[in-house]
């Protein structure tokens, strides 16, 4: 400012000199001595008032630079909390795996506490009692395939036991809304699963097909001139892809005019491929296809009816009844929910190495952040052995209760599985109910596609199928889905049934005890956000 007013002020004062109408003499001659005088004082002023601008500035961004790190420091004690800093983390109640340490407290209790038994006889005000007839239709019900059908209906049904359950149910009520010839779904076979076995292993064909006759009509394979047209091979069928949860409007609108067209079409994967919300008499159809149509094989009936009794035998000393726990403790159960329990390190090398195992790279996307506390404190965590039986025990089922685990391979089965044993002495899973012999029968079957060269190796060169390097290829990796259906018999029939993880299995359980005996069927269903919360308590009391 003070170099601009300067300037204008020399630009002033020479025009009124040139302007001035007077005559003037004639100037004197200027001294050598002054003229640099002035220019150093005129240079003198502009220089120190550069220097005051440079200075303000210099000072202003010191300050920039002092403040920013000040309020970036500020900003992460806020957000990290000043124990972050100092490498002492503090976590929310509850997001830690503490168990374990609450166990050791409480079980010298436990051990002196029976007094507060339930009686399972009186779990349930009403009496359970059998329904003699179950009908999932009626007279009124609109006949179903009463025109001439649409086309062949193909679909491939993936995952385990009750969710290939859920596709076959809506494969019959597509069927049904389309007026389409079903054809018995097939089974994909999954790198978690990992069992070959196709419909006619796990459930009975023949009555399958029987009890759907009126209402939709079932073939075990196309006719020759469709498998002609397609190479014989159902692959070879263009495939519809469906989006999830897809109305029956639009199997209606989309589906149905291809189905007219081509004579067959093929759905895959038809895992929840309908909405929950269809016409009432394809919602009968659904019923139909689950608690009358699905049956058992007879090797599997067999043996879960023997199963269930010897149960019932053990369960002598609380009236013949028994609690059964559907347990999701399996190791890629674990990996998959992305928890953290008591195993440390190397449970964290063991749950990464499975999920690659499992899942090839979907867990380490860089858009993928895993948080096992915020799983936990969110209710996603599979509940322990552990906690299960801490649970029961609170609840009040002392130590006599006769308890049914089902699950697979539990991950570390023999240290996660002893505390539950200390609580709960009387506990029978289908290993130990079974003999040897009996789950031979379901472990060691050939598979179909490789009995006669699994046999010929046998013969021709002497070979021990039961040989590690055989098993792979002459027997199948897993038999997850007729184990799960002895599970699937023995929780049905038990007094209390315990889920603990949600999923297809106690879905499909729950809905079939209610119908199997008029809605009078216990069910425990822990509210897991509120366990973490209670479990995190090292101090909790154990009282009668």
């Amino acid at each position: 400012m003070k170099t601009k007013t300067y300037q204008n002020h020399l630009t002033n004062g020479s025009s009124s000199e040139s302007s001035s109408p007077s005559p003037s003499p004639p100037s004197s001659p200027h001294r050598p001595s002054r003229a640099p005088q002035c220019r150093r004082r005129h240079r003198s002023k502009a220089h120190a008032t550069l220097d005051i601008l440079v200075g303000f500035l210099f000072r202003r961004r010191i300050r920039v630079f002092v403040l920013l790190p000040l309020f970036y420091i500020s900003g992460i004690l806020m957000c990290a909390g000043t124990f972050s800093i100092i490498g002492r983390p503090q976590y929310l109640p509850g997001s830690l795996y503490r168990s374990g340490k609450v166990f050791q407290e409480l079980w010298p209790k436990m051990q002196l506490d029976n007094a507060s038994a339930i009686q399972l006889s009186t779990v349930w005000k009403h009496g359970r009692r059998l329904k003699e007839q179950i009908r999932c239709t009626n007279s009124t019900d609109k006949p179903v395939g009463s025109q001439a059908p649409s086309g062949y209906l193909v679909v491939e049904a993936n995952g385990g036991l009750n969710q290939q359950r859920s596709s076959i149910c809506n494969a019959v009520a597509v069927a049904g809304l389309l007026n389409a010839i079903l054809v018995i779904p097939q089974f994909n076979f999954h790198s978690i699963w990992k069992d070959p076995r196709q419909f006619e292993d796990i459930y009975d064909e023949d009555h399958f097909i029987k009890t759907l006759q009126g209402h939709v009509r079932v073939v075990r394979e196309l006719p020759e001139i469709l498998m002609e047209r397609y190479g014989y091979n159902i692959s070879n069928i263009p495939n519809f892809r469906v989006n999830a949860w897809a109305s029956a409007g639009y199997y209606l609108g989309s589906i149905y005019p291809v189905l007219r067209a081509q004579g067959v079409i093929r759905i895959s994967p038809f895992a929840n491929r309908l909405a929950m919300k269809v016409p009432s008499n394809i919602q009968c159809l659904r019923c139909l296809a689950n608690y009358q149509a699905l049956r058992f094989s007879t090797l599997i009936t067999t043996l879960a009816k023997e199963l269930v009794s010897r149960m019932i035998k053990k369960s002598s000393g609380t009236g013949g009844k028994y609690v059964s726990v559907h347990l999701r403790f399996e190791e890629d159960m674990v990996a998959f929910s992305c928890c953290e329990y008591d195993g440390g390190e190397t449970e964290k090398k063991e749950m990464k190495s499975a999920r690659e195992r499992g899942w090839k790279g979907k867990f380490n996307r860089q858009d993928r952040i895993i948080r096992p506390g915020l799983n936990r404190l969110n209710g996603r965590c599979p509940l322990s052995p552990l906690e299960v039986g801490m649970m029961l025990r609170g609840m009040g089922f002392d130590n006599n209760t006769s308890i049914y685990l089902a699950s697979g391979k539990i991950y570390h089965a023999e240290r996660n599985l002893a505390p539950l044993l200390q609580m709960f002495p009387h506990l029978q899973t289908k290993e130990s109910l079974a003999t040897a012999e009996e789950l031979s029968s379901f472990k060691g079957i050939l598979v179909k596609n490789w009995t006669g060269l699994c046999s010929q190796w046998s013969t021709t060169y002497g070979l021990d199928l039961s040989h590690t390097r055989y098993t792979s290829i002459c027997f199948p990796h897993g038999y997850s889905s007729r184990l799960a259906a002895l599970d699937y018999t023995v929780c049905l029939f038990s007094e209390v049934f315990v889920t603990t993880q949600g999923g297809n299995f106690p879905h499909f359980l729950m809905g079939h005890r209610r119908h199997l005996y008029d809605g009078h069927a216990k069910t425990i269903k822990p509210d897991k956000r509120k366990m973490v919360l209670l479990l995190h308590n090292t101090s909790l009391s154990f009282q009668a």
